[in-house]
């Protein structure tokens, strides 16, 4: 069988499509367990360039600090949290994931920021100022209520 070029996900994508099922396996077995959750998410920090290990580091204190009840837990091997459901509710994506100019923070569906009819729900980063810090407080506060 011939070797078949996807021009589907590029490869960085494919490898967090298998690092993200290796987490769902991994948490699935851990359960809810808050400690596993925190290791994993430490690890995934500690992995991460100098750049983006500032802004994950400002990130995890301050969803731990404004939403304590929300379970970290890592989100195609990035920092995220999540509810008590176990869905993501935010979670950070590092720039040298994808290769990207600059990381983002966004929130999934379960976040509470609706505000009429259309709403951001993925914020770029580019250095971690005591202006970004206050509004990821706003906006986790805002998502996690």
């Amino acid at each position: 069988m011939a070797d078949k070029k996807s021009d589907g996900l590029s490869a960085d994508e494919r490898e967090a499509v298998k690092q993200r099922a290796k987490e769902l396996r991994e948490q699935e077995k851990a359960g809810k367990n808050r400690a596993a959750g925190e290791k994993s998410v430490q690890d995934a920090i500690a992995a991460l360039e100098p750049e983006d290990k500032v802004l994950a580091d400002g990130f995890y204190k301050v969803v731990s600090t404004v939403a304590p009840e929300l379970v970290p837990k890592t989100y195609y091997g990035m920092p995220g949290f999540a509810n008590a459901d176990g869905k993501i509710v935010v979670f950070m994506q590092a720039s040298q994931k994808f290769k990207t100019r600059y990381s983002t923070i966004g929130f999934e569906g379960t976040a509470n920021l609706d505000d009429g009819d259309m709403w951001p729900t993925s914020f770029a980063v580019l250095a971690w100022t005591p202006a970004v810090e206050k509004k990821v407080t706003e906006l986790v506060a805002q998502a996690a209520s």
